[in-house]
């Protein structure tokens, strides 16, 4: 019996430049795979929720996405548990 592989849920934290907080929470509402965005005061400046179906996707999703748009200084990923 093959068993049903679970999707991963990660929260993203993102400190991004001034002034840029609700211009990158729009922009990563829109990605595949980002459930939630939201700027936020304080630090973080925007908190994400991300489901995708594996660890591989996920790495994809921060590293080769995230992490590059522009305003994005720093990432913070917190794998949840099940």
């Amino acid at each position: 019996m093959q068993t049903k592989r679970r999707p991963v849920h990660a929260y993203v934290l993102l400190n991004v430049r001034a002034g840029k907080s609700k211009t990158v929470a729009h922009a990563l509402a829109q990605l595949p795979g980002v459930r939630m965005a939201h700027a936020c005061w304080g630090v973080p400046d925007v908190i994400a929720y991300v489901e995708v179906d594996s660890q591989r996707e996920l790495d994809d999703l921060v590293m080769e996405k995230i992490q590059k748009m522009d305003g994005v200084e720093r990432s913070d990923t917190h794998i949840t548990l099940d």
